[in-house]
């Protein structure tokens, strides 16, 4: 039995050391609003809609690259205008942190590295009419995007201050994982995902309601690691679906496939095999 189809994701968040530079480069780069103010965190997003919780950890150590872990985070834009206007902010202030394009034929992406090494992912996505599905594999490429076009065909000549508000979310999560046939069991066969593609043993997507992908999974870094250290980056991943009936059906399969998820009747919580903690609620 699979995920509902209007499952979404709700936000990621994410231990950082310092506080104020990370609160910088995710509110005048990236462009976040804070949403909500708490000691030793704050919530971001567009909106009212939440995407990343920055929570200050100055006692944790850094992961290492191979670690299991963040591979990005994923914010997506529901208009190009806006998607471009803050890669302009991003260029402007913070172009050391500039990673590289992907046209990914469902959708355009722009790839960043915040300053705590955790990977960030800006993009939109093309109509669904102009995904190409074969039998229930989406088909997905990384190919070059010029970035410069890309600002100069949807952004050009417009004022930003003429632009209506922002609006976007956490569109997916792209994991480090040390296999995939263990990620697949866990994220498909226990919790419910969709495989929607996969590049051989390297690489897992996973969706609900046929999206493309709400997260993923690679080997690309972090081939044969094994369960995550208490460090800085990635924390509670935060998956929203539509009605409290879901969790406990989710609750239902990840106990016959011998996982421990803590269920209070309003959120489920689960370690995945690399102790990434996956948090289930209404939303």
């Amino acid at each position: 039995m699979s995920l509902h189809a209007d499952t979404h994701m709700g936000r990621l968040e994410l231990r950082v050391r310092d506080m104020a530079g990370m609160l910088a480069y995710y509110t005048e780069g990236v462009g976040l609003e804070p949403l909500a103010d708490e000691p030793g965190a704050v919530t971001l997003g567009h909106g009212g809609t939440p995407i990343v919780r920055l929570t200050e950890s100055r006692e944790l150590r850094p992961s290492r690259r191979s670690d299991a872990g963040l591979f990005h985070t994923a914010v997506l834009y529901a208009e190009l205008p806006a998607l471009a206007a803050t890669l302009v902010r991003m260029y402007e202030r913070y172009p050391h942190t500039y990673a590289g394009t992907g046209d990914h034929l469902v959708s355009q992406a722009f790839y960043f590295t915040d300053p705590e090494g955790n990977g960030v992912e800006l993009y939109h996505d093309r109509p669904r009419d102009q995904w190409q599905w074969h039998g229930n594999q989406v088909q997905m490429a990384t190919l070059y995007i010029d970035p410069a076009e890309f600002v100069s065909t949807h952004f050009a000549g417009v004022d930003p201050t003429a632009l209506p508000p922002t609006q976007a979310e956490l569109g997916h999560v792209h994991l480090q994982v040390g296999d995939i046939a263990s990620a697949k069991a866990f994220y498909v066969d226990a919790l419910g995902f969709d495989q929607t593609a996969a590049l051989g043993g390297s690489a897992l997507f996973v969706a609900a309601g046929g999206y493309h992908h709400h997260m993923a999974m690679n080997v690309w870094n972090s081939a044969g690691a094994g369960p995550r250290q208490n460090t800085l980056g990635m924390g509670v991943v935060d998956i929203l679906v539509p009605t409290v009936d879901e969790l406990g059906k989710a609750d239902e399969r990840l106990r016959f496939a011998g996982h421990r998820p803590t269920f209070d009747g309003r959120t489920l919580t689960v370690l995945d095999p690399w102790r990434n903690e996956i948090r289930l609620a209404v939303g």
